[in-house]
Parts: structure tokens; C-alpha cells; sequence
């Protein structure tokens, strides 16, 4: 990343920051005018002093290759992370070379940037030692703590399963009446038994009978795979292990990535941000150049705060990834990283539409709880499927991605259908084939990423 000529994009840039108000104000930072004394160094550091509303100027430094991703430092009161300033400063050394010349760091920079790099060795050198201390301090101690926890969710499950059953011999239009109410009691009963993700799924029930025409088909649909659920945790002893660790991990089990570490250069495919009133979660997802392999890597952060982890769309870099346990699933645990990220103009190898679907029903069979399944489709192109929207006959309500060298197109889920990225995807394909990386659903397929027809840099649509 740091080599003569190798530099991020704006969107690449811009895809760090915690929401669309640091965006903006980041962007009006990108120019030369509030800043001084900017420079870099070949060891991957920016650094440079921003004009604020007082005299005195914010001291701004970013790590770019910091193994977890950049790392930033601002002297500014801003509690967002990264701040306008550090987005502003590294947009000014994506743009024209020699904007942020290259040259030795200043003390107020050097002093840390060599801190972290002194912290990150000393943790290093522990973490060996403190892993297998941690391992074997009360092995007994901890047996006890997940039987106690199996036995409190397998009460959750049986009453669920209680519940569930009520509903569907009173009848399903009960739910409607009912209110969400209702729900949010049992949610909060499976959060009491430990049962985060039987929580989930029970709030997903409440929100139905008020998601419009058709509502009955869609709660039967969510209560047959909820049940499906408890039954799988109440016999988990039957299945395979595969599908027992699949199961304990859509409980709401933590699990663990103990799978052998796979060193390969990842292609970064797509990043995006859901969030919460109590946490943002962020969803990275990875291609391997050599093994093939797409993994998802999930980082946290609290509530109006960006997860530290950051890997903007359309970077490459050698890393080694240990697979989370469970069939079917593709979540991985970030191991060491041998290089840092880079732009390149790799893509990933595609499918027709028709292969996208049949990968999504293979998926299901492993998982059938999984709402979608990442696919990169080759040559395909956004078209409007003849609906319109009510508020104007010029604009299309609904959207696919049609196959151009084939019969079967993919609609393009409703989540989408609003977005500006909808309509970046079809500029940029202005009617010619495209690549498209996304998740493939019963929903229909929702465009994460898209690659122009011939040579050209990844474009981010989310």
C-alpha cells in the first residue's frame, strides 16, 4: 500500500467512515487548503495538521499498516472513530501524487507511531504464554458453566416450543391481534435462558403481521424454521457434529474459529455496517486467490462507534484465516497478516445465475437456517422487470440481475431497490454486462459490489 504509486480510493477512503455526516465532512477535508505540514513515510504512516476553530491546529496521524487495519490519532474532541480529520487527510493522500510528499515524521507523529509499534511487539511476545495460561486454568470449572448454560436453554427451547405450538392451534390470525407485545415477552424469556439467537428470531415473528399483504404464509414459513431450530437443539445428541456446531452457533452459543490456518492473498469483496441501538456489526467478506474460498469476517463496535477492523473494497493483501466450526458456515477469524493491504484490479472468478441459485440450495442443506449465501455472478446485467413505482411511471419498482448469456435473472431485494447504489450499479453497467459480487437469498439477490465489463477497479454499492 505504501510503495511509490500505490494508493486507496475515495471509495476505498470513504467506506472507513462511521456514517454518512463524517462522509461529508470528511470530503470537505480532502483539499490542501486546511492542511500543513502533511507528509508519509514508506512505512506506511500519514501524518498532517488541520485548521480547526481554535488557534492551535489538530495533530492528525494514521497508521496504514497497522496489522489490524489503519489506526488513527487526532487531537480534535471528535468521539467518532476515525474523525472528519483522519478521513479528510488520508482522501488528500489518495489524490494526486505528491500532494502528501514523503519524508521524515515529525516528533508529535513519531512518538506514536512508535509507541504502537513498541505495544503491538510486547503483545506479541505474550500472547503466546497468556493463550495456553488461559486454556487450562479451570478446564472443570468451565464444564460446569456450559452444562448449566445447555440445561437453561433447553428449558427456553421447550417453552418456545410451547408457544409455538399455542399460536399455530389458535390460529395464526391470533398473531395479528395479539400485538408485538407478546412477542418481545418471549424474547426477553429466551434472553433470560441464554438463547440470544432464539431471541432474534422471536422479535423477527412480531414484525410480520405487520409487513403487509401475505403475512400469514411468511409467519408460517419463520415458525416451521424456528421450530426446526428447537428440535435441532433438543436432539443435537442425533446429528452430526457439522450440523450440532451449526446449530449451537444459531442458538447464540459462542463458538470458536479452531479450524487450520489458511494462508492465501484475500481479495476484499465487500464491507458494509449494520447497527443497532447497542452495537454496529461489521461484515467483511474475502476471496482467496489461491484456495478459492470466500470467508466473512465479523467485527463489533458499540453503538455510533465503527468496529476497529477496516478493510475497504477493492484492497488485496497475505493473510492466514482459521475457519469458524459448523457446517456449511463461512465466518473466519483474522490470523497473522504478512502484507498489507494494496489495491488491485483482481476480481473474482463468476457463475451464471442459474449456478448462483443451485450454490444458495446446496448452502441450505448444511445450514437451513442461512437467509442468504455469497456469490459472484459473471456477466450480468441490472434491468427494470416492468413494474413501477406508484409515485412516478418513470421509475422502476422492481429490479433484477438477468443473465446475458442465458434464461434465468435474479431479482434484486426490496433492501436495495431504495439505495443510491441501485442506481450506481446501473450507470455503471449503462447496459452492458457486469461482474457482481452479493449474498443470494429467498429474498432474491442483493448487489454488494460490481466490477465493469473489461479492466477496471472494484465499485462499492453499499
Amino acid at each position: 500500500m505504501t510503495q511509490q504509486g500505490v494508493r486507496w480510493t475515495a471509495d476505498q477512503v470513504l467506506a472507513l467512515a462511521p456514517d454518512a455526516a463524517s462522509r461529508k465532512a470528511g470530503s470537505k477535508l480532502g483539499a490542501t487548503g486546511p492542511w500543513s505540514e502533511a507528509g508519509s513515510s514508506d512505512e506506511g504512516t500519514v501524518w498532517g495538521l488541520c485548521a480547526g476553530s481554535g488557534s492551535k491546529p489538530y495533530q492528525t496521524v494514521i497508521d496504514i499498516a497497522d496489522s489490524t487495519g489503519p489506526a488513527y490519532k487526532c487531537s480534535c474532541p471528535s468521539r467518532k472513530f476515525p474523525c472528519k480529520h483522519a478521513l479528510g487527510l488520508l482522501l488528500l493522500w489518495a489524490g494526486e501524487e505528491g500532494t502528501v510528499p514523503r519524508g521524515p515524521a515529525p516528533d508529535w507523529a513519531e512518538q506514536w507511531i512508535e509507541g504502537r509499534r513498541q505495544r503491538a511487539a510486547e503483545k506479541a511476545t505474550t500472547t503466546g504464554g497468556a493463550s495456553g495460561t488461559a486454556s487450562s486454568g479451570d478446564p472443570e470449572g468451565a464444564r460446569r458453566r456450559a452444562e448449566r448454560r445447555a440445561e437453561r436453554v433447553t428449558a427456553g427451547a421447550a417453552e418456545l416450543e410451547q408457544r409455538l405450538a399455542d399460536l399455530l392451534r389458535g390460529g395464526l390470525a391470533g398473531a395479528e391481534q395479539s400485538g408485538y407485545g407478546l412477542w418481545e415477552e418471549t424474547a426477553a424469556r429466551m434472553v433470560d435462558a441464554q438463547a440470544p439467537g432464539l431471541a432474534a428470531r422471536v422479535r423477527e415473528l412480531g414484525s410480520i403481521p405487520s409487513s403487509g399483504p401475505g403475512w400469514p404464509v411468511r409467519l408460517l414459513e419463520e415458525c416451521a424454521l424456528l421450530h426446526l431450530l428447537d428440535q435441532g437443539w433438543l436432539r443435537r445428541e442425533r446429528l452430526p457434529d457439522g450440523l450440532a456446531t451449526t446449530v449451537r452457533s444459531r442458538i447464540g452459543l459462542p463458538g470458536s474459529a479452531d479450524g487450520p490456518p489458511v494462508r492465501d492473498h484475500w481479495l476484499v469483496l465487500a464491507q458494509y455496517d449494520t447497527a443497532d441501538s447497542r452495537l454496529t456489526t461489521r461484515r467483511i467478506w474475502l476471496h482467496g486467490s489461491e484456495s478459492g474460498r470466500t470467508a466473512l469476517l465479523l467485527s463489533y463496535g458499540a453503538a455510533g462507534r465503527a468496529p476497529e477492523l477496516a478493510l475497504p473494497v477493492g484492497l488485496a493483501f497475505e493473510a492466514e484465516l482459521s475457519a469458524y466450526a459448523g457446517a456449511g458456515q463461512l465466518r473466519a477469524a483474522l490470523g497473522e497478516r504478512f502484507t498489507p493491504p494494496t489495491p488491485t484490479t483482481t476480481r473474482p472468478p463468476g457463475v451464471s445465475t442459474t449456478q448462483a441459485a443451485a450454490h444458495y440450495g446446496e448452502a441450505l442443506r448444511a445450514d437451513p437456517w442461512l437467509d442468504s449465501y455469497p456469490v459472484t455472478l459473471d456477466r450480468v446485467i441490472p434491468t427494470p422487470d416492468g413494474g413501477t413505482t406508484s409515485a412516478s411511471a418513470a421509475a422502476p419498482a422492481r429490479w433484477q440481475l438477468a443473465d446475458a448469456d442465458g434464461d434465468l435473472a435474479l431479482p434484486i431485494t426490496p433492501a436495495l431497490r431504495s439505495l443510491p447504489g441501485l442506481w450506481r450499479l446501473a450507470a455503471l453497467s449503462g447496459g452492458a454486462p457486469l461482474t457482481v459480487f452479493g449474498e443470494c437469498g429467498h429474498h432474491g439477490f442483493t448487489p454488494l459490489t460490481a466490477w465493469p465489463e473489461g479492466p477496471g477497479e472494484a465499485v462499492p454499492l453499499c
